[in-house]
């Protein structure tokens, strides 16, 4: 994994921002778990209904934490000391993001979270693929910041060093996100990311944002 930069992500008092090792792959999961688990996409796409549900969410973050630490993509995270407050992951363009990801991911999700859900996430990678500008980009595949340290501008600064990173990269037009809930809109929205399509997946509809390179 890349060092962190100090033109790749910016140092506040209240939190620096880092690339993440893989002694940190565990912290990333849990907090991305508990933010993750009341999403209505992922309790569709994993069986809310099911008993198992819990176990195989867990599953499934740890098993895409790990391909994105395999493959190079950037874990960026938020950092109080030893406490994690916020996580961001990306893919690289290429074809890292989509149904043709990492074969050994998809033999790892299969083994953990089932044959459906696996292939109702190869799904929406498809058809968000398909939506977003033929161009080469990012994708904000997580953003989170724990629970107890919402509300305090962290996601603002998990974004501004997401932006910092696509901008560094001559390769990328810009960074693409999926989104579900209108308070999710808002906040992408304002912060320059502008509607490309609108896309219902598992019965559930979501837009799909894109924001340019250097947009500023």
């Amino acid at each position: 994994m890349v060092e962190a930069t100090p033109s790749a992500v910016d140092s506040q008092s209240t939190g620096e921002l880092v690339y993440l090792t893989a002694e940190d792959l565990k912290l990333a999961a849990s907090l991305l778990y508990q933010t993750y688990k009341g999403d209505e996409l992922f309790r569709r796409i994993f069986r809310a209904d099911k008993s198992d549900y819990e176990k195989r969410l867990r599953a499934a973050i740890r098993e895409d934490l790990n391909a994105f630490w395999e493959n190079d993509q950037p874990i960026v995270g938020l950092r109080d000391g030893d406490t994690l407050l916020g996580v961001a992951c990306l893919t690289r363009p290429g074809n890292s993001f989509g149904p043709n990801k990492f074969w050994h991911w998809r033999i790892s999700m299969l083994m953990t979270a089932g044959f459906l859900s696996t292939k109702q996430v190869l799904e929406k990678e498809r058809r968000i693929k398909q939506a977003m500008p033929d161009v080469p980009y990012h994708m904000l595949a997580f953003i989170a910041v724990s629970p107890q340290y919402q509300q305090r501008g962290f996601g603002q600064l998990l974004l501004k060093a997401v932006d910092s990173i696509v901008a560094e990269d001559s390769e990328s037009e810009g960074v693409g996100v999926y989104v579900t809930e209108q308070q999710q809109r808002d906040f992408f929205s304002q912060r320059g990311y502008q509607s490309v399509a609108t896309i219902e997946i598992s019965d559930l509809p979501g837009e799909l944002l894109f924001r340019q390179r250097n947009a500023d």
